[in-house]
């Protein structure tokens, strides 16, 4: 495990949150999610967060319903195309329980620049962002952050990101690659996520983050454009 700007892990609370901070930048934020921990809003500083219950979805385990695989067709998927507009519709205020604050959206967009944090779209026939999912690539690592659809013309479009996501992941057979959650919600339990205690996710994390990073490219997908 690498070094955490947290402390060693057995010393963290016994709780999903183990810390707050009043300071936040592109630096810690790297530290965090290579030792284990990422940061929500809480209040007027930042929480870091690593659930003793850890969400992640087994790259040979997403659940494809017959009636999304008919859904997945009437997308295109594209990497980093749209990065600003999937933060922006992850971000819409008018959604329940939104946490992305103007400090995230801040860090997230220096991230991307980065070439660290990446988005993953569904658009439509016509050529109109419908959904899609951001998240931290770090070496073998992806931590998903959130994901968005619009109801007007986007049904499944976030699930279709999704299922775009795994195929680029699962592209050169590396078995060790981590695809992170955080936690396990019905929705995401839905798709095949599953729960695994915190020393086992830091334990394949350290695995994963030994692995290259994936290609992010739209090329990247199989089969990528309309399916």
């Amino acid at each position: 495990m690498v070094s955490s700007p947290f402390g060693p892990p057995a010393e963290w609370r016994d709780d999903d949150l183990i810390a707050l901070s009043e300071f936040f930048d592109i630096d810690v934020t790297l530290a965090a999610y290579r030792s284990g921990v990422f940061p929500m809003p809480v209040g007027p500083g930042m929480g870091w967060y690593s659930p003793l219950d850890r969400g992640v979805l087994p790259l040979d385990g997403l659940v494809v319903s017959r009636s999304l695989r008919k859904m997945s067709r009437r997308y295109e998927i594209r990497v980093d195309t749209a990065f600003a507009a999937v933060l922006a519709g992850c971000a819409d205020p008018n959604r329940p329980s939104g946490w992305i604050d103007s400090d995230i959206v801040a860090v997230y967009r220096a991230l991307h620049r980065a070439g660290v944090v990446h988005s993953i779209e569904s658009w439509t026939v016509d050529g109109q962002l419908a959904g899609g999912l951001y998240g931290v690539s770090i070496g073998g690592l992806f931590a998903g952050e959130s994901m968005f659809h619009r109801d007007d013309i986007g049904r499944d479009a976030s699930k279709v990101a999704l299922m775009g996501l795994v195929d680029l992941l699962r592209a050169d057979g590396r078995p060790d690659r981590l695809l992170d959650v955080q936690w396990v919600t019905p929705h995401l339990a839905s798709l095949g996520a599953v729960e695994i205690p915190r020393p086992e996710y830091l334990r394949r994390l350290t695995r994963a983050l030994e692995l290259p990073p994936p290609v992010w490219t739209t090329d990247s997908f199989p089969g990528s454009g309309p399916r």
